[in-house]
């Protein structure tokens, strides 16, 4: 009776004992597999008018940068503007100035998770620099820019500026070969880029139209108009495709000790990442089993 009371505890615990060591390697060297998304959010922007015009007046006594834009909008906050008109003060007497006059400007920035898109529609435009007020610099009966950037695919960008427009006066059919040139003598030049698009592998701009002006009316200097103007524009940037690495299926390698002499002999005798812990449990157990056989026969004795 005393010896059974004894070997039972002894034998629970090197049961324990052996449990313990074989669930602890396991544990210790299994690892859920690794899973990772990394994104980047698009870009688009969109314009009905830009100007980077230099404005001098009074035979160039006075130098007014005329920097104007009309319905500018950037995205990831996806934005939209449909304002008709852009005035400019400080070149005209005191009174505000009228570069721009639309019946229809609309400008639009979206993103989204997998898109970015940027738009532009003008229709029935006029265009007005100082030292013209009634002479249009440009009329425009519509234009149209969109850059569409997709993740995965490969951006588009088009522009259509359908029929004719009128340049200082002038009915003139603008073609997409190359820059068109109007001169109006005692008047200035204008020179018309007509539909101008780039694509890369994540980008795209459109821009209907882009005007290099030079305007002194008469020559009388008056007001001297240098620079550039840009007409319906839309830009974007594709977000970056999502990168996912999924849970590994392989078994996770040996750990070992810095600085320990690898084990030998694993491979050839069939042992796997588990055989350290099952021989350390199974020690134990004899180990245990021996002290309990010991003292059983002291308690006999």
């Amino acid at each position: 009776m005393n010896g059974t009371n004894f070997r039972m505890p002894a034998r629970r615990w090197a049961t324990v004992a052996t449990a313990t060591a074989l669930a602890t390697g396991p544990v210790a060297l299994a690892g859920a597999g690794s899973a990772h998304a990394t994104t980047d959010q698009g870009r688009a922007s969109a314009v009905v008018l830009r100007t980077g015009l230099d404005v001098s007046l009074l035979n160039k006594t006075v130098d007014v940068p005329l920097a104007v834009s009309l319905n500018e909008v950037h995205a990831p906050q996806s934005a939209e503007k449909t304002a008709l008109t852009a005035q400019l003060d400080g070149v005209n007497g005191g009174q505000p100035f009228s570069v721009l006059g639309a019946d229809v400007a609309t400008a639009k920035a979206t993103v989204s998770a997998t898109k970015a898109e940027g738009y532009t529609n003008l229709a029935h435009a006029r265009l007005h620099v100082p030292g013209l007020p009634l002479l249009s610099l440009i009329e425009i009966d519509a234009v149209t820019s969109k850059a569409t950037c997709e993740a995965g695919k490969a951006p588009v960008a088009t522009s259509h500026l359908p029929g004719a427009v009128t340049v200082l006066g002038k009915r003139i059919t603008v073609t997409a070969s190359g820059p068109t040139e109007v001169q109006v003598p005692g008047v200035g030049s204008v020179g018309l880029d007509l539909s101008k698009t780039s694509t890369t592998s994540r980008t795209a701009a459109a821009t209907a139209l882009e005007l290099k002006v030079s305007v002194n009316p008469l020559k009388l200097n008056v007001a001297d108009v240098e620079g550039t103007v840009t007409l319906a524009q839309a830009t974007c940037e594709a977000p970056k495709v999502a990168s996912v690495a999924p849970p590994s299926s392989k078994p996770a390698p040996d750990v070992k000790p810095q600085g320990a002499p690898a084990e030998a002999g694993l491979a050839e005798t069939g042992g796997s990442s588990a055989t350290p812990y099952i021989a350390g449990g199974a020690v134990v157990l004899l180990a245990a089993g021996g002290a309990a056989v010991l003292m059983t026969r002291r308690r006999r004795t």
